[in-house]
């Protein structure tokens, strides 16, 4: 009797959907970022945003007000681009999972604040943490997928049938 063949999903159908996802999270991040720009927002206001989920030392509320916009930024454009798609990718679910460990922190202690995620006025309550869930899950994928692809692309790693 053969064995059970392992159901595999081919290396073009995992490109497509890992640019997709991609194209996705690049968008999100620059979204993000651009929300947060002091162009279009003061710093002082986006530092209030910080400020308000009770953790960092007022030096660090400031020097995170002003870091974290170009950082998103950063990241966003990296994963447009593709380059250099693992690393930009396992920092980038490494950043959102930070991010919603402290918003799931800041609604468990019952906080009533802005999450600052995309701009001013955005209340933290369960949509906002269901949606940066949601995010987390696709960054995750994506640098799994990342990591999966150059393992594939690299000869001598696939397994023969």
């Amino acid at each position: 009797m053969a064995a059970p063949r392992k159901a595999r999903i081919a290396p073009a159908s995992l490109r497509r959907l890992l640019l997709v996802a991609r194209l996705v999270l690049a968008g999100v991040f620059l979204f993000a970022a651009y929300t947060k720009m002091p162009w279009r927002q003061p710093t002082a206001f986006f530092a209030m945003t910080i400020d308000s989920y009770q953790l960092l030392a007022p030096w660090a509320v400031m020097l995170t007000a002003r870091i974290l916009p170009w950082l998103e930024l950063a990241f966003g454009f990296f994963l447009l681009i593709g380059w250099p798609l693992r690393l930009v990718s396992t920092l980038a679910a490494l950043l959102l999972g930070g991010f919603f460990t402290l918003m799931v922190r800041t609604y468990a202690l019952g906080l009533d604040i802005n999450c600052g995620c995309f701009g001013p006025g955005e209340h933290l309550g369960a949509k906002t943490l269901l949606r940066d869930g949601t995010l987390l899950a696709l960054a995750l994928a994506v640098a799994i997928g990342a990591h999966l692809s150059a393992r594939m692309a690299r000869p001598g790693t696939e397994s023969s049938t």
